[in-house]
């Protein structure tokens, strides 16, 4: 088994301890806008959000996936994507995944796997995760060929246009209603210090992260620019990303 998806296997393990945390402080929202095909936002989601399952965080947060990212809805309800009509494709196959299994230990490991595939530029092979992780493709597929897909994207569309403030980026990471700008990749500090109850193993390096948090506004990390710009890149185009301070 590939090392990144044996992160996935721990997926199973995380919810057990998470109805005593709930009861304990109460569990912080965090919620990720993003694209399929965005390379920072895949980054983000296999080398840095799977550590939540990893770690114990998992058992304090509430997480919200939202695939949509950059994308335009033109008149008629057409539907354009930053990196082109495969990433509209991705975006519909995971929104359908968040459907059809709304267990987030279920669809995480989902999006992971196909995630982990776009950062390896294998992502046409994202039908391959149905089979590594014994998942039943007929929901998934049923959703994103019909107009229910579409209808969940559509979804995912208001709830970005209704950010505020509006993400200018992605990946936009939100935590407990604070956005986290760039300094997104430092999101575990964030969890940890809104988080009321008995802090979990992975908060108790404190001093480590307050720091984070203090050097919050000298963070650079990648992201992909919302930029308005109607030419769309292909999936393959390093060009059609935006790196901070290019736009």
């Amino acid at each position: 088994m590939d090392s990144r998806l044996a992160i996935a296997a721990l997926l199973l393990l995380a919810s057990a301890s998470s109805a005593a945390a709930a009861a304990d402080g109460g569990k912080v929202a965090v919620a990720l806008y993003y694209e399929s095909l965005c390379p920072y936002s895949a980054r983000f989601v296999v080398n840095h959000l799977a550590k939540v399952f990893a770690d114990g965080l998992r058992e304090v947060v509430d997480l919200t996936l939202v695939p949509y990212g950059n994308a335009r809805i033109h008149p008629g309800g057409e539907i354009s994507c930053q990196h082109g009509p495969y990433e509209c494709l991705l975006n519909t196959v995971e929104a359908c995944a968040i459907d059809a299994w709304p267990d987030l230990d279920v669809h995480f490991s989902f999006i992971y796997c196909v995630e982990d595939l776009v950062v390896k530029r294998q992502y046409k092979d994202w039908e391959s995760c149905f089979e590594k992780l014994g998942l039943d493709a007929k929901p998934v597929t049923e959703c994103y060929k019909s107009e229910h897909g579409h209808k969940l994207e559509l979804k995912y569309a208001n709830q970005t246009d209704a950010l505020e403030p509006p993400h200018r980026y992605v990946p936009w990471v939100v935590v407990d209603g604070q956005p986290l700008l760039e300094d997104y990749e430092n999101f575990e500090a964030y969890i940890c210090k809104a988080y009321k109850g008995t802090p979990p193993k992975a908060c108790q390096g404190l001093g480590r992260l307050q720091m984070a948090l203090e050097t919050a506004a000298e963070a650079r990390n990648g992201v992909s620019y919302n930029s308005g710009v109607s030419k769309l890149a292909t999936a393959e185009d390093e060009g059609g990303e935006h790196k901070v301070g290019e736009y």
